[in-house]
């Protein structure tokens, strides 16, 4: 702004002085004759050339102060203020000037805030929140987005780069965390604008998940809300399989107490049938009620999932409870020429747990690992295995692993590892790892069954340090 200012200023004063310098030269014409009327002449130029003078600075005056309004704008002082000159005309200039800049500033002030309030929330909130730039490119990751994907230097990067394998991801995650991000990953990717689904991981964790759009100075702008509902969608399916099992419990256990006493009255009448008819009519009746008693047992352990007191967690040595796990199932595995490996870490401090929750569930977990073996040599004609139990600290959780050689997950669906009535194992109903899913979530666990290397299966679980 000061260049054509100076330009305009040097112009005006050129085409004065060479006017009044023409009048002047004219002037000079009548000094021979009329000297006294020269002089007068000369004093009208000199006034003249003052007054004109005088009224360019006035007339670029008002260009002084678009030029000072400039600067305070370009330097984004919108606090300041210009100082009125006492002219009117000026001092509406000033006015609708020093108006603007408050607006400004006021405006500015408010996006401060606004931009504030969204940072803090975005940091608080435990929807994993991913915003993108006009080149679908990520430009802002709050700190829910970055622990659930795991992305490294994610910014100015599109979610593609992950998946293809040009960018990385936390170095702090073990392998089969960055699969499960990438699996993610992928599945965030592929979410069309207005989708909202529901996503399921490796470890079987669900989320839902939306992408949406703003506008940032006239374009487009993408946006992807995810929001955990494992423990909403558990709580609902708990409730839900509660219900169904106390009306179960209810019909069966009043048929089962009924028929048995049916039975028990009808093994009376074995006397009065002849001796031929007599063996045959008991080892019906006793078929029979062994199969009713098996009906009984069957929705008790059901019911007992559902009536699962809570946890009453006192400091326990985890090491010890697996010792004790380990002995009871030595001599079953030995028959069966299973190799028990036991990877004690005796630096884990003790834990808070409920002993008789946690003993229950890992037994179910070792007895599982050795059906999932019984079911692979049954498979193959083979005999042995091997079932490694390995524990460790990692930061400030603790790390219990039981991998056994059964390999019973490598098409098994993940999602539904944990639901009732889906097993793996022929004639399995479901019931072991709905109990260890209760267990562990009461005691604030993460867990993850997948397959491992080799053909193995892994069960990982993380115990928070006490």
């Amino acid at each position: 702004m000061k260049l054509p200012v100076l330009k305009l200023q040097t112009r005006l004063a050129a085409y004065l002085a060479v006017l009044h310098l023409l009048l002047a030269g004219c002037a000079l014409l009548l000094l021979p004759e009329r000297p006294l009327l020269f002089v007068g002449a000369e004093l009208l130029l000199a006034a003249s050339m003052a007054l004109g003078w005088w009224l360019t600075g006035r007339a670029l005056e008002p260009l002084g102060y678009t030029r000072r309004f400039h600067d305070l704008l370009q330097d984004q002082q919108y606090a300041a203020r210009l100082a009125a000159p006492g002219v009117s005309e000026l001092d509406e200039l000033v006015a609708m000037f020093n108006g603007m800049l408050t607006a400004l500033h006021r405006e500015r002030l408010a996006i401060g805030e606004q931009q504030g309030f969204l940072a803090r929330l975005l940091e608080a909130t435990p929807s994993a929140v991913l915003v993108f730039d006009f080149d679908h490119a990520i430009s802002l990751v709050n700190a829910s987005a970055a622990a659930l994907l795991g992305l490294d230097a994610p910014l100015g990067k599109p979610l593609s780069s992950w998946d293809s394998g040009e960018a990385r991801f936390d170095p702090a995650l073990d392998e089969r965390g960055a699969a499960r991000g990438r699996d993610l990953v992928r599945q965030l990717d592929a979410l069309a604008l207005g989708d909202s689904r529901l996503l399921v991981d490796l470890d079987g964790r669900r989320y839902r998940a939306q992408r949406s759009r703003f506008y940032d100075r006239g374009f487009a702008r993408h946006f992807l809300i995810i929001e955990e509902l494992t423990a909403e969608l558990e709580d609902s399916e708990r409730a839900t399989y509660a219900r169904l099992i106390r009306v179960l419990a209810h019909e069966v256990n009043n048929t089962v107490a009924a028929t048995g006493s049916v039975l028990d009255s009808l093994l009376n009448y074995r006397s009065q049938l002849a001796e031929q008819d007599a063996g045959d009519f008991a080892t019906a009746i006793v078929a029979v009620k062994r199969r009713n008693t098996s009906l009984g047992e069957f929705i008790d352990r059901f019911t007992r999932v559902v009536k699962m007191p809570a946890p009453e967690l006192r400091p326990t040595r985890l090491q010890d409870v697996v010792d004790d796990i380990l002995w009871l199932n030595r001599e079953p595995c030995h028959a069966r020429g299973i190799q028990l490996v036991w990877r004690r870490d005796d630096a884990v401090p003790p834990l808070q747990l409920d002993v008789q929750l946690i003993e229950q569930a890992l037994l179910n977990i070792v007895k599982n690992a050795v059906e999932a073996i019984d079911e692979r040599n049954a498979r193959d004609g083979s005999r042995g295995g091997a079932i490694q139990v390995e524990l460790e600290t990692l930061g400030e959780r603790v790390r219990l692993s039981v991998i056994d050689s059964g390999g019973l997950l490598e098409d098994a669906p993940s999602p539904r590892l944990f639901t009732p009535f889906f097993s793996t194992k022929r004639g399995g109903q479901g019931i072991g790892l709905m109990f260890v899913r209760e267990v562990l979530g009461r005691h604030g666990c993460t867990y993850a069954l997948a397959p491992g290397a080799c053909g193995e299966t892994r069960f990982d679980i993380w115990f928070p340090a006490a």
